[in-house]
């Protein structure tokens, strides 16, 4: 899809960033010794595999959909998303973990300031690309997009918390600060990444769409539906950008075809207007055919039935022929 061709971009820029980074950081771990500092440049390498992978996620998922995927290539955003979800619970977790290290075993700190001036600016250069990454994310509804964003921002998180560390030892002299922050800012990472795995499970689960979307979408079809009809079985899912979304119309059951398509027509470009990027599957039953209502079905779904009264009771099977003596 087009839109999602566009989100390449800050994608790159983000590429870019993470080598700057890389490099402005390892350079100050190499000048201070910060175990702070080294799992700072740690996260910036996470962060260009991270950026990697969404770039080619966005990639395909912008092919248009073919006869193999007919539902297009979009849900490839939530793989892509929960691979940058546990490489951000690794990055913690091996964060922490070198904290505990030089704890137990600490060393001295040497150049604080000119390597606190190059992790600083490195910050700098992550927050406008996490900004930039976040914004396009949300307007395009791209969880790829926002996943490499928020991991951006835990990395400028990060550096903070590691720059107040590398102040502290430099103002007290005592080199445990350091570790104890690498330690927290490790676990702070660690919830980030499980954050990012949740919502790609639910993605990739066809979680429904989230409860204030679903009402918009009742209310604009309780705005438009004719007169006499109801629906019901509202089913819904997300799939990178798209949201899908069916539900049987209930009409009355001597209307023609054709009446009954323009009915669910006008329903669907109601919908496509108010929400962007959905797709809209419409099933036309008889209201008043017992065929129609499902009570066990609607009732897992969390709806009541309440059918109009009274119902045509099922058509009789066709007798079957009688067997040759």
């Amino acid at each position: 899809m087009e839109p999602i061709a566009r989100l390449r971009w800050p994608v790159a820029l983000s590429i870019a960033a993470a080598l700057v980074t890389i490099g402005m950081k390892s350079a100050a771990y190499a000048l201070t010794g910060s175990v702070g500092l080294l799992t700072d440049a740690l996260e910036s390498v996470v962060n260009l595999l991270a950026a990697v992978t969404a770039y080619f996620a966005l990639w395909y998922a912008s092919r248009p959909a073919d006869p193999s995927h007919a539902y297009g290539h979009e849900k490839i955003e939530f793989f892509s998303s929960g691979l940058e979800g546990v490489l951000i619970v690794l990055a913690g977790l091996g964060a922490a973990g070198y904290g505990v290290r030089r704890l137990v075993f600490p060393e001295p700190l040497q150049a604080l300031e000119l390597g606190s001036g190059l992790a600083l600016a490195a910050s700098v250069v992550n927050y406008v690309t996490a900004r930039v990454l976040l914004h396009y994310g949300r307007v395009h509804k791209s969880i790829v997009m926002e996943a490499d964003g928020q991991h951006l921002m835990s990395d400028v998180l990060t550096s903070i918390g590691v720059l107040v560390g590398v102040a502290l030892v430099y103002v007290t002299g005592y080199t445990f600060f350091d570790s104890v922050l690498a330690i927290a800012m490790g676990l702070h990472i660690t919830w980030i990444g499980l954050g990012l795995i949740r919502r790609s499970f639910d993605g990739l689960m066809d979680h429904a769409l989230p409860g204030d979307e679903l009402e918009r979408i009742r209310e604009v079809i309780r705005t438009h539906l004719p007169e006499g009809a109801t629906f019901h079985l509202l089913r819904s899912r997300l799939s990178g950008a798209r949201r899908f979304i069916e539900f049987h119309l209930l009409v009355g059951g001597d209307i023609s075809v054709r009446e009954g398509h323009h009915h669910a027509e006008r329903l669907t470009a109601a919908l496509v207007a108010a929400l962007p990027e959905v797709a809209v599957t419409i099933h036309v039953e008889p209201v008043d055919e017992q065929e129609s209502w499902e009570p066990e079905y609607l009732r897992r779904l969390g709806e009541e039935p309440d059918p109009p009264a009274p119902l045509a009771p099922p058509p009789e099977p066709p007798p079957q022929p009688s067997e040759p003596r």
